[in-house]
């Protein structure tokens, strides 16, 4: 028997769902196409959202803000799956797993503390922000002329 012979032999059943893989992938394509509709109508293409036409444009100009938020969550969010992970082994992982996982959240917490102060997180441009003062702190009064 030939080694590629004694190979599939051997893994006979990968083989076998590689293959059936493969060949829904090709029924559920081929299905599709001949199952297809093929009409042609005057709004066939036109979006269409929950009953309501579309209005405007997709070629919005958004601030870079809305990208930096969303990279922003999509990091914390994955350090956060991996506390999930940590958690789960918590028992074994004893006293030195808790010390890196402090370590972790302290790191996590220093990258959110710079954040916030570089301003990253502040959505409102810098004309239109509004200085927070204490109230207990004295407000300036106007000062009388002589």
């Amino acid at each position: 028997m030939s080694t590629g012979t004694e190979v599939i032999a051997y893994h006979w059943a990968f083989t076998l769902f590689i293959i059936i893989a493969f060949g829904l992938c090709v029924f559920m394509l081929a299905g599709g196409w001949l199952l297809g509709g093929r009409a042609k109508a005057r709004h066939k293409d036109t979006p269409f959202e929950s009953g309501i036409a579309p209005v405007g444009t997709t070629q919005l100009r958004l601030s870079a803000k809305f990208y930096l938020v969303a990279m922003f969550f999509v990091i914390f969010d994955v350090e956060a799956l991996f506390l999930y992970a940590w958690s789960a082994s918590v028992r074994e992982s004893g006293w030195t797993g808790f010390a890196e996982a402090a370590l972790f959240i302290v790191i996590l917490l220093a990258g959110l503390v710079y954040l916030v102060r570089i301003g990253a997180l502040d959505w409102a441009p810098a004309r239109r922000r509004i200085p927070v003062t204490s109230p207990t702190e004295p407000t300036s009064a106007p000062t009388e002329k002589q």
